[in-house]
């Protein structure tokens, strides 16, 4: 599923290619077509991300709300369109591009009330200007729940996916299985900074890089890490081959249905103080 900086880059490019014009809205697929028959025409105010949700504005307060889901994709593309290929939900399009949906699991015509719940019900976004990462903080610092689990909860954390979380939590040694309300106010002011940093890159580069300067390959003289995903990472996708800090081999286990990858070294098993004796 993509990530939060893939979804800040989509409505950054729907604003680059149709905000403040007037856009000819259709649905060739035929799922989206009495919405789209209603917009037909309409100016495009704009586009923003909240985490995985993207929201299309359109004048008169109404909004396209779209969730790619695991397979959706929504490609805007320089240029006039052609005839649709696949099953293409909806269609934008100006005399300068065009915009093709197709896969998603949420594409609704909503108003302006929908869109601002919808938004207010996730977490702070690493990537909004408005996000308030205190509020993540008192969910995480109250709960029982794995901070692996946590992380990947959208109501708790927006825009964070596997990926991210993996890698944030190896950058900070923090043992994915360890409970939130154990972790420390400062740690997690310490992962929410790191993790604007990183997501604020990974919109400027179209991929995902966790690696610090001195574990790049060209530091470390190995080769480039090879996978769809493209980037450079500590742990993720990295199952069974050595550690690129300490050398041990990367892990894997399942987490509420995902894959959760890291290093048993660097990510020490947490073990709490409290009922110790002195």
């Amino acid at each position: 599923m993509p990530e939060g900086h893939t979804l800040y880059r989509l409505a950054r490019d729907l604003d680059a290619a149709f905000a403040g014009t007037r856009v000819r809205v259709s649905s060739p697929q035929g799922r989206f077509a009495a919405d789209a028959a209603t917009l037909d025409g309409a100016l495009l105010v704009g586009a923003e991300s909240a985490g995985k949700h993207v929201f299309v504005e359109f004048e008169g307060d109404r909004f396209v709300h779209v969730h790619l889901g695991l397979i959706g994709t929504f490609d805007v593309v320089a240029g006039p369109a052609g005839a649709a290929v696949g099953a293409v939900r909806l269609r934008l399009e100006n005399d300068r591009a065009h915009a093709d949906l197709r896969g998603a699991i949420v594409c609704d015509l909503v108003t302006r009330a929908r869109r601002d719940s919808v938004i207010g019900k996730l977490g702070p976004d690493p990537l909004r200007a408005d996000a308030d990462p205190e509020r993540a903080w008192a969910r995480i610092h109250r709960s029982d729940r794995a901070l692996g689990d946590l992380l990947m909860d959208q109501d708790v954390l927006a825009g964070v996916g596997n990926v991210y979380r993996a890698e944030v939590l190896f950058r900070h040694r923090l043992d994915p299985l360890r409970p939130g309300r154990t972790l420390r106010h400062g740690q997690w002011q310490a992962m929410w900074d790191d993790l604007v940093v990183l997501l604020a890159e990974g919109v400027r580069s179209g991929r995902i890089d966790t690696v610090r300067p001195e574990h790049t390959p060209e530091a470390m003289g190995r080769a480039p890490r090879r996978d769809d995903h493209g980037g450079e990472v500590y742990v993720y996708r990295r199952t069974g081959q050595p550690c690129l800090v300490c050398g041990s081999v990367v892990r894997t286990t399942e987490l509420k249905g995902r894959n959760l990858f890291w290093c048993p070294r660097c990510q020490p098993r947490f073990r709490s103080r409290a009922g110790r004796k002195p």
